[in-house]
């Protein structure tokens, strides 16, 4: 099984496009490393900015470059990016809509075991919340290569989060066909639908088998962006039929799956379970481990879908 980490797919892909469009900039906060932009410094060093642990700078001065007619990427832990310069965020770049994109790395529980501090569960609902930025989770390299392009060519500001292990691939290329602001049908059941977004859709892709072993016949949709939401394929499916859950690594609060149920409010007869972190500081471990203790494995996913569809009829 390949694996690859979104990271450095990311980041690959954005230096390949850097070196045809010099609008492109990068800015980070004493994490070159951890994002895997180091070649931006050692091959680009007059388009690459280093601020020191100083994440309300970097975006300071990301809008800056910005609003001057670059194209700036800002390049750091997701759970400082969602936390310490969210008001810059806010006023510098959503309000003023700056070309700005944010690439929260090592996002979810993917630091394990630093624990809560370097979690970050609470993302989605901040900027779902925020007007005028976009919030985004690719599933697998390919996915977010296609969708880091796609960001170059926009003006509007993005935050996008993936983790930092390397992950499998679900996609067969870069030119699988991506939309920005769709989702994509990854298998067709009949029985329930299962909405994931980010790193968990694989893991979403593996419960589906294991319930067609069980006779349970689901469909499958990745749903990398949470903002704007596919609102026309998650009615399209689940006026079909009716059983939905969703999964997602962030809390039960603010994020795919109440974005979801609002999209669904007037669909009254369309029942749905979200499966994320219950309000609580969530478990220190490996990502899998931690994974494994809310049942966001195949098998914890599966056993959460029985349970739901028993209960639901």
């Amino acid at each position: 099984m390949n694996k690859i980490a979104l990271r450095h797919a990311i980041a690959e892909a954005l230096f390949s496009i850097a070196q045809v469009d010099p609008r492109v900039v990068v800015v980070t906060s004493d994490a070159r490393g951890s994002a895997g932009i180091s070649m931006f410094f050692d091959q680009m060093p007059e388009r690459a900015v280093e601020v020191g642990i100083a994440e309300q700078s970097a975006v300071g001065i990301a809008a800056g470059l910005a609003l001057s007619g670059k194209k700036a990427f800002v390049f750091g832990p997701a759970c400082f990016y969602s936390a310490r310069s969210f008001e810059q965020i806010k006023n510098d770049v959503a309000y003023t809509g700056s070309n700005v994109k944010i690439i929260g790395v090592s996002g979810g529980v993917s630091y394990g075991p630093l624990g809560s501090t370097h979690h970050t569960l609470h993302d989605i609902a901040l900027f779902r919340a925020t007007p005028g930025i976009d919030v985004i989770l690719p599933s697998d390299a390919f996915q977010a290569n296609a969708i880091i392009k796609m960001l170059c060519e926009r003006e509007n500001p993005a935050y996008l989060r993936v983790g930092r292990n390397p992950v499998p691939l679900i996609y067969d290329s870069p030119k699988s066909t991506f939309n920005y602001g769709r989702g994509v049908v990854l298998r067709k059941g009949q029985d329930v639908v299962l909405i994931a977004t980010g790193e968990v859709v694989w893991h979403a892709l593996e419960a589906a088998r294991l319930l067609a072993e069980a006779g349970i016949d689901a469909t499958v949709l990745d749903m990398p962006f949470i903002k704007p939401l596919d609102e026309e394929l998650i009615i399209e499916v689940a006026s079909q039929i009716q059983r939905v859950v969703t999964i997602e690594e962030h809390s039960v609060y603010g994020g795919l799956g109440e974005a979801v149920t609002h999209c669904l409010s007037e669909l009254p007869s369309v029942a749905v379970k979200i499966l994320g972190i219950p309000d609580e500081y969530p478990v220190t471990g490996t990502q899998e481990e931690v994974y494994r203790h809310y049942g966001f494995h195949a098998e914890g996913i599966k056993g959460a879908v029985m349970d739901f569809l028993g209960k639901v009829g």
